[in-house]
């Protein structure tokens, strides 16, 4: 039998009404949506379009546009480098600790470069703290950028609040939403972003496509020049089966998205349940019934609804992985971080022990309700016998005189 995937953070099956969309573009759509002198051209350029105009609404983008690239990581980049190369006198970056490697990398380019970077420390549960970022931002930061759910624990982080701040000193804010886009409240406008990146296989989409919307009057410098496609920010023809999928995608988000996020977070929560009888194991970042708290456009839960990370002590990461192999296909975190093999960053950041094995948990539209309590007992199960093989864990407490 094929496992049961878990792991839907670091991808997502393509929806059937989102494959159906696109294969006509594949053969008897087939034009270059740069190409105006015929109907295949026109075709291909109507479909982007419209495509765009559902990206658009996902995000909540009224007063912006939407480029496409070729996934979240691309979008990061252009957002962050495109804005500093333009910056002028002003040379100051913020992150938050706890930000995806894409947002990380290009922050750790400008720094090496000889630009200012801030780094914002994250509390126990991984928000951002708010204090010090009021006390960093200045006449000379450039950008904020914090994510919308944290790729391995799913804290959700109060970007509203986030925008407020950065931009009382004129800083420009850029969120990446790959993770949580359709399943929380998001409206970049009403929230004050500037700048929001987007991946269209988290949620249900084709691979290597993604979106960045830009507000008004932003200015980026581009990152692939050549024929000027995208506004020019993105040069190389356009991907118009994968801008189609993620179109169609973004549609299905906007009216299904609410329905299931109740749906996910409900085997999250009943998942935890069981898991929390176990010895020695425990739920890394926030609570799942814990407050929510407020922003412009409404109450916002503090975690991704589908994500549930754990720890356990005792076992060997990649062990646990292995054992759980055959039935369960889960990760330890972000699927990007696991072609280094270290520790993670964002866990380091929250003060959460590294010799702890970690699960997580990434719940998703096809994963059958009737599935969790097997799923939790068959981890508890996996547990138990490991421990039951080590002896550090037998003889742990133990003291010894020699």
């Amino acid at each position: 039998m094929e496992p049961l995937y878990l792991d839907h953070h670091a991808t997502t099956p393509v929806d059937p009404r989102v494959l159906e969309a696109m294969w006509p573009f594949f053969r008897e759509r087939f034009g270059n949506a740069s190409s105006r002198s015929h109907r295949f051209g026109h075709d291909a350029r109507d479909a982007v379009e419209r495509a765009r105009a559902e990206v658009s609404a996902l995000i909540g983008g009224r007063d912006g546009h939407v480029v496409f690239t070729s996934g979240a990581t691309e979008s990061d980049d252009l957002a962050i480098a495109g804005t500093l190369e333009l910056a002028g006198p002003r040379d100051h970056l913020v992150i938050a600790a706890t930000e995806h490697s894409a947002v990380r990398g290009p922050a750790e380019r400008f720094g090496r470069s000889g630009g200012r970077v801030t780094v914002l420390g994250v509390d126990r549960e991984g928000r951002v703290d708010l204090d010090q970022l009021a006390s960093v931002v200045d006449e000379r930061t450039a950008l904020v950028s914090v994510g919308l759910a944290q790729s391995e624990v799913g804290t959700v982080q109060d970007v509203a609040a986030v925008a407020t701040i950065a931009r009382a000193t004129g800083a420009l804010v850029h969120c990446d939403a790959a993770q949580g886009l359709g399943y929380l409240p998001f409206d970049a406008s009403a929230l004050g972003l500037d700048l929001v990146s987007a991946s269209a296989h988290k949620i249900y989409g084709p691979k290597g496509v993604g979106a960045l919307w830009v507000r008004h009057r932003v200015q980026l410098a581009p990152r692939l020049l050549g024929g000027g496609q995208e506004r020019g920010l993105r040069s190389g023809t356009v991907n118009v089966p994968g801008v189609v999928g993620f179109g169609v995608a973004a549609t299905i988000q906007v009216t299904e998205g609410a329905a299931e996020a109740e749906r996910l977070r409900a085997m999250r929560d009943r998942c935890w349940a069981k898991l929390a009888t176990l010895e020695a194991v425990h739920l890394h970042g926030p609570a799942l019934d814990g407050p929510r708290h407020l922003d412009r456009v409404g109450g916002v839960s503090r975690r991704h609804p589908g994500n549930l990370h754990v720890g356990v002590e005792g076992l060997d990461g990649e062990g646990l992985l292995l054992a759980l192999a055959p039935k369960l296909a889960l990760s330890s975190g972000s699927a990007c971080a696991s072609e280094r093999r270290e520790p993670s960053a964002a866990l380091r950041a929250m003060g959460i022990p590294n010799d702890r094995a970690t699960l997580r948990f990434g719940f998703g539209r096809e994963t059958p309700v009737d599935a969790i309590d097997g799923v939790a007992e068959f981890v508890g199960e996996t547990v138990t016998r490991l421990r039951e093989s080590s002896p550090a864990w037998r003889l742990r407490g133990e003291t010894f005189a020699w």
